[in-house]
């Protein structure tokens, strides 16, 4: 067994059902091991999607690897390869459908990715490479954990949200300075509302998203442009919740 696992290439074509068990349980430990990495830092694929995606491209190498083995013997040539090909690139639809869009931001490209890898690794597995399954599935791993780390230490810290609440007396000048500050510290601003209150001035409520390189002091100094920006002329402080 050891010595298959080493050197496929000495299976040849005759794959038996316990040769397809061991396959699918490789494709199995890939998805578990890198789904349950996306499913602990609550990302939009989990365990189970990771799974079923590196178990079907895992059944679709072996079937594409049988129908080889049956019809060579009656003289024809068919690819092994083909139907796997179809999965590298059908599962960029799943992928896609991890991805989602909050204002400038794009979130899930990274477990697109790692849904893509999986299938990968799925058809070497399907291929009977266990060995290149099994070293993929560690790299892939180092990759969603260590290199997570790495990134933020190099971006720096980073505030995702932060929500907003002021009171102003000219409405116009307040939004225009808000939109001022979020253009030159690089701020995506969403949820904005605005409301009058009972004194007759205006209430605005907004969320910013200061994420991204030094993102703490580019907040404070959005912070400090609005709140002493004299064309605000706030009736009080502003306030913030991270």
């Amino acid at each position: 067994m050891l010595d298959i696992l080493l050197n496929p290439y000495k299976m040849g074509v005759e794959i038996g059902a316990l040769d397809i068990c061991l396959r699918f349980l490789c494709a199995m430990l890939v998805g578990l091991v890198i789904g349950t990495e996306r499913e602990y830092t609550h990302r939009p694929a989990g365990m189970r999607t990771h799974i079923l995606v590196a178990l079907g491209a895992c059944g679709v190498m072996v079937t594409g690897q049988l129908i080889f083995a049956q019809y060579s013997q009656l003289g024809a040539s068919p690819d092994p390869t083909r139907m796997a090909a179809q999965v590298i690139t059908g599962v960029g639809f799943l992928g896609a459908g991890t991805i989602m869009r909050e204002g400038a931001n794009v979130k899930g490209l990274t477990t697109a990715a790692s849904l893509w890898s999986v299938a990968c690794l799925g058809i070497a597995a399907g291929a009977g490479y266990y060995v290149v399954a099994l070293i993929g599935m560690v790299f892939i791993l180092i990759t969603l954990t260590l290199f997570e780390v790495i990134q933020d230490k190099l971006v720096g810290k980073h505030v995702e949200e932060c929500a907003y609440t002021l009171q102003t007396e000219d409405i116009a000048k307040a939004l225009e300075v808000i939109s001022r500050g979020a253009k030159e510290y690089r701020i995506d601003i969403r949820e904005l509302l605005a409301e009058e209150t009972d004194d007759g001035n205006h209430k605005i409520t907004f969320k910013a998203d200061v994420s991204g390189i030094r993102a703490n002091k580019r907040r404070e100094n959005f912070f400090v442009f609005v709140a002493q920006n004299e064309d605000v002329k706030l009736v009080c402080q502003i306030k913030e919740e991270v």
